[in-house]
C-alpha cells in the first residue's frame, strides 16, 4: 500500500479497520487538536482534558467499524468529545484553577517587573472578555486557534456551521470581543487589535 499522507478521510479510515497503525497516526495527528480545543472549551483541567481526548480516541476504536460516513468523523469525534466533558465536567464539579473570571488565573510565579504583570493584568482582561462573549462565539475561537489550526471543512464538520459562515462568524465574535474589552474599562487593557481577514 502507499502513503497515508494524502489520503482522503474514507482511506485513513479504511486503512485503520484493517490494523494500519501509520493511519491511525495521521488519523489522531488530525483530530487530536481540535478535541483538546473542545476539552479547553470546558476548562476542564489538564489531566481531565487528556482523559476526554484519550476516551473519545477509545470510543473510535470500538466504533471504528459502524462508521458509515468517513467525511463526518470530525464532527463524530467532536460530538464525543463534547459528551465526554460534561460526564467528567458533571463528576468532577468543582471550580477550576486559572478561573479566568478572577484573579486567580495569574501566575504565581510571575516576574515582579511591571511588563510581566501588565501582561498578566492584559491576560486576565481578555479572559475576563472572554468568557463574555456568547456560547457559540467561545467555541468557535477556540476551535480556530487550535495548533496546528483545523481546515474550515473540519470546523465546519464539528460545530455543524456552513463552511461560508466561518470567516464572518469569526470578524463578528473579534469585533464583540474588542468592544467589551473597549466597554469593560473604556480602553482595550494594552491590546492591540488583531487583523480580521
Amino acid at each position: 500500500m502507499g502513503s497515508t499522507r494524502d489520503l482522503d478521510l474514507a482511506d485513513l479510515l479504511a486503512r485503520v479497520r484493517d490494523g494500519d497503525a501509520i493511519a491511525w497516526v495521521k488519523l489522531t495527528d488530525r483530530f487530536t487538536n481540535l478535541l483538546w480545543s473542545i476539552a479547553r472549551g470546558v476548562r476542564l483541567s489538564e489531566a481531565d482534558a487528556a482523559d476526554v481526548v484519550q476516551t473519545t480516541w477509545l470510543k473510535l476504536l470500538e466504533k471504528v467499524n459502524s462508521i458509515r460516513d468517513p467525511e463526518r468523523l470530525g464532527a463524530w469525534l467532536a460530538t464525543t468529545a463534547r459528551r465526554e466533558c460534561y460526564s467528567v465536567s458533571r463528576q468532577t464539579a468543582r471550580e477550576r484553577p486559572g478561573d479566568p473570571s478572577g484573579w486567580d488565573g495569574l501566575n504565581s510565579g510571575a516576574d515582579p517587573l511591571d511588563t510581566a504583570l501588565l501582561r498578566d493584568e492584559r491576560d486576565v482582561a481578555l479572559w475576563r472578555a472572554f468568557a463574555a462573549l456568547k456560547p457559540s462565539c467561545q467555541e468557535l475561537l477556540r476551535v480556530l486557534i487550535a495548533d496546528p489550526a483545523p481546515s474550515y471543512h473540519e470546523v465546519a464538520a464539528s460545530l455543524h456551521i456552513p463552511v461560508g459562515s466561518i470567516g464572518p462568524t469569526r470578524q463578528r465574535c473579534l469585533k464583540c470581543l474588542r468592544e467589551i474589552l473597549l466597554t469593560e474599562d473604556g480602553s482595550s487593557a494594552g491590546l492591540t487589535p488583531g487583523r480580521e481577514g
